[in-house]
């Protein structure tokens, strides 16, 4: 049976709304079609009607008043998330929110609430729970090799100056609400549970020209829990790897294209015990322990097929989960629930650096 395609509304034509997600969905066209955008910007409307043959608006209350909709894709600038998205959610729409999907806690309940209330679909954007890396080293992880999970990291690290409107607090910017969400996302799915974990966050202003924050060092605990540290820095020169991980029985390490892990079986090293005198060679020197563990070693390459780019396989496994949820009722797999707590997160981090957010006080 032929798939119903669904009828998209587009809000916002930048880096986000044409860049992301128009490129993707003018690929899904068994699934999605672009049926109309809004853009204050006269330009953009223009190239999007040529670009997805579309009918194109100056503001989205336009575009929603004309248009049957199925769905309405939130990517205004970020401090407008909110407040579009729930009168779009009190009206009854369908929406697929941008990160980050508000400011506050306060916020994501109100959102949370219109949806429960009126039936409508709340969907975020938080693509990088797709991404291949991250699947494979869940799949490590779940595999027991690398032993218990001592500390996991997540650098986001690189050496920029930036000056746009994402530097300032105003336009719920910086580098916690810009791209923590992606980091902080794949984390409390590793942390796992509904606990809220423990917080530890550092944040400064380097190489920003605005008055939101381009450091942030996040450190998440809990007890019987892995310490995930997660690093995002404009100033760092020598990046190294995304991800590294500590295990008791090894470790792994690499980044959106090739990972690499190895580990050794318990059960086949040495037999060691505990001895409480001095160590010695066989020729009565002062010895240090030394043993030689039977290691093992995998790796993984990323296979993603020629002409597409990891941002547009994680972006088109989220849409085609977001339309079976829309057309199926399928279970869906990012809640908001789950956004809820990494508003949690990311509101104690603003709470512990009140040097850079004075306003809340």
């Amino acid at each position: 049976m032929k798939k119903k395609v669904l009828n998209i509304g587009l809000i916002g034509l930048g880096r986000s709304g044409r860049d992301i997600h128009g490129r993707v969905l003018e690929q899904l066209t068994d699934h999605y079609r672009i049926a109309a955008v809004s853009d204050s910007i006269a330009e953009r409307r223009q190239r999007a009607e040529s670009e997805y043959g579309c009918r194109a608006y100056a503001t989205w209350e336009e575009m929603v008043g004309s248009e049957k909709l199925d769905l309405i894709v939130n990517a205004s600038p970020s401090h407008q998330h909110f407040p579009i998205t729930l009168a779009l959610l009190e009206s009854g729409h369908h929406v697929l929110c941008e990160k980050p999907l508000a400011r506050s806690t306060e916020e994501v309940d109100r959102l949370i609430e219109a949806s429960n209330r009126t039936g409508s679909q709340l969907a975020v954007f938080q693509q990088a729970r797709y991404q291949p890396a991250f699947e494979q080293i869940r799949k490590v992880i779940d595999s027991g090799v690398l032993g218990r999970i001592v500390q996991i990291d997540f650098r986001l690290n690189g050496f920029a100056r930036r000056w746009d409107w994402q530097t300032l607090q105003s336009n719920n910017g910086g580098s916690l609400m810009n791209t923590g969400p992606h980091p902080i996302d794949q984390a409390l799915q590793l942390f796992g549970t509904e606990e809220m974990p423990s917080i530890t966050c550092i944040m400064d202003l380097t190489n920003t020209f605005g008055d939101a924050e381009d450091y942030v060092k996040l450190i998440m605990r809990g007890p019987g829990k892995a310490t995930i540290d997660i690093e995002i820095s404009s100033c760092c020169a020598f990046p190294g790897q995304r991800f590294h991980i500590q295990g008791t029985n090894g470790g792994l390490q690499g980044d959106g294209e090739r990972l690499e892990w190895k580990y050794f079986e318990p059960e086949k090293a040495p037999e060691q015990k505990l001895i409480r005198e001095p160590l010695f060679t066989n020729d009565g020197m002062p010895a240090y322990c030394s043993e030689k563990l039977p290691w093992h070693s995998g790796h993984w390459d990323s296979s993603i097929p020629e002409g597409k780019t990891e941002f547009d396989h994680m972006t088109e496994r989220l849409y085609l989960k977001l339309y079976d949820t829309l057309t199926e009722g399928a279970e869906p797999e990012i809640t908001p629930w789950q956004i809820r707590r990494q508003m949690q997160v990311m509101e104690e981090c603003r709470r512990q650096n009140r040097h850079i957010y004075a306003s809340l006080d």
